[in-house]
């Protein structure tokens, strides 16, 4: 009923735990973008198709992928190797599409950010919502930041509130680090050129009212540490002991970098004029 695409470079580590939780799936693609560990070989293993397509975004990867992949049945998970089907989840997903009316285009889906073990619920603000959940042939992806929103959708998004577990930081911070240094830069160039829209701020759908705020709070003064007390004090993130300690202060670690990259990039601008 639900054919699963995951997007892949290098995660031999990760991609075993991600596989073993969709043992209820006979359609598995994975597309590749010029792993050199033993990724490959291990999809192969679980018996996934492969692909392979040089990387240039994450809207661009999942759209050639939506393209290029001989997808079997009518709706698509979308996963990241750092990601787990859970059980509760995939009976939600299931229920969620055989009940789900012709005009339902795809579903918005939420992560358990799980760190040493422990769910940052309130560290990670939940839910974050991302389009992971689609029919065939009813949507398109567009690039936003460092990653992708919906773009050309035919029908209504509807939203799936049980979540599958996330391990972003299951290689370390020191990797996680590296990562949004790259997109701290990405971030930086949407929230200077994004316009505000004050009615997605007041909207009812969190993905519309998320994407609304960034370019608001980017530009509030002292923000990352205003970040980093909202995440760890207001929203009660001390409960989550020494592992949201360190979520937090990385969460606002990488605000810093961003509104850096934001002024670095605005300064560049002027000079080019």
């Amino acid at each position: 009923m639900i054919s699963v695409i995951i997007l892949t470079r290098n995660e031999e580590a990760d991609l075993p735990k991600c596989l073993g939780s969709l043992c209820w799936c006979d359609d598995l693609h994975l597309v590749d973008s010029g792993s050199s560990d033993q990724t490959v070989n291990i999809a192969r293993r679980f018996g996934a198709h492969i692909y392979e397509h040089p990387f240039a975004s994450f809207g661009d990867q999942r759209n050639w992928s939506l393209d290029h992949c001989d997808i079997k049945y009518s709706w698509i998970l979308f996963l990241d190797a750092d990601e787990v089907a859970n059980e509760a989840f995939v009976k939600a997903m299931s229920k969620a599409v055989a009940e789900a009316p012709a005009s339902t285009a795809g579903f918005y889906c939420c992560w358990k950010l799980i760190y040493q073990d422990r769910w940052l619920k309130r560290c990670d603000s939940f839910p974050k919502w991302q389009f992971r959940l689609m029919r065939k042939g009813s949507a398109r992806f567009r690039d936003f930041g460092h990653g992708q929103k919906e773009g050309k959708v035919n029908g209504t998004i509807e939203y799936l509130p049980v979540p599958y577990d996330h391990y972003a930081l299951s290689k370390g911070i020191g990797p996680w680090l590296d990562r949004h240094n790259r997109y701290a830069s990405l971030e930086a160039c949407v929230r200077l050129t994004t316009s505000i829209s004050w009615r997605n701020v007041l909207s009812m759908h969190g993905s519309k009212r998320n994407q609304a705020l960034k370019p608001i709070v980017s530009r509030i003064p002292g923000w990352p540490l205003l970040r980093f007390f909202m995440t760890y004090v207001l929203f009660f993130g001390f409960l989550e002991g020494r592992p949201g300690f360190i979520y937090s202060a990385n969460l606002a670690y990488y605000e810093f970098l961003i509104r850096i990259k934001m002024r670095e990039q605005s300064l560049g601008r002027l000079h080019q004029k």
